[in-house]
């Protein structure tokens, strides 16, 4: 008797995985030591952050306001873009597929934050105390309370937002991710480079040279990644 044969399956046995899934065994990879790692670095950066914030060697340089600090209003809704930054970060070592790409992503963090913070001590600035009755605004007034504006210049909460979007948007080119994803990553470091003014954090200044930093920094981790391909 002749066998008849199976009916061919209508999805090729060598299918590629989908750029979620793709994502989630990142994710899966070395997480224990990934999630311990970012908590560790967050916890250590606040600690430094404020101790230099509150111990100035020098009275802090008042940083001058442009055209564009005075157009952007203040924004209690901007808080919520403004605090979201914590859980930004913490999404490129969530996302590195092997122990090279977290240690790039910590050590290039890290550079990032010692070079902000040693410009912090040699050059201390703070925002203007701006005529604004922040009773009138209950997220940002906690936000005074427990930020008083100092460490102004350059930006680290916009300096980690642009180094973040440039490492994410590298890892989602990675896993083939829909362009509408990469587009929502943009949006978002956009969101908290605009939530930095919104809510008087920062001046625009301030941004700029967050900017730079970041630019400088995420330029020398791409560097240091093509030489060690060209080299492998």
């Amino acid at each position: 008797m002749t066998r008849r044969a199976a009916p061919s399956s209508p999805f090729p046995s060598s299918c590629p995985t989908p750029w979620y899934g793709a994502v989630g065994r990142r994710i899966a990879t070395h997480w224990v030591a990934k999630m311990i790692g970012t908590t560790a670095g967050i916890t250590g950066f606040f600690v430094l952050y404020f101790w230099v914030m509150h111990n100035p060697p020098t009275p802090p340089t008042v940083m001058p306001l442009t055209a564009l600090d005075h157009w952007v209003g203040v924004s209690d809704e901007a808080m919520l873009l403004y605090g979201s930054l914590w859980f930004y970060i913490s999404l490129p070592p969530a996302f590195a597929k092997d122990w090279a790409e977290l240690r790039a992503c910590a050590r290039d963090a890290a550079l990032m934050a010692g070079m902000g913070l040693v410009v912090f001590w040699f050059f201390p600035t703070t925002v203007p105390a701006f005529a604004v009755d922040w009773a009138q605004y209950p997220s940002l007034m906690f936000l005074k309370n427990a930020d008083a504006g100092g460490n102004a210049f350059p930006s680290l909460h916009v300096a980690f937002a642009v180094f973040t979007a440039v490492l994410l948007q590298r890892q989602l080119r990675e896993v083939r991710a829909p362009a509408w994803v990469r587009v929502l990553n943009v949006l978002w470091a956009l969101g908290i480079v605009y939530s930095t003014l919104a809510t008087r954090q920062h001046v625009l200044l301030d941004v700029l040279g967050g900017t730079l930093l970041a630019a400088v920094v995420s330029q020398a981790g791409t560097a240091r990644a093509r030489l060690a391909w060209n080299e492998a």
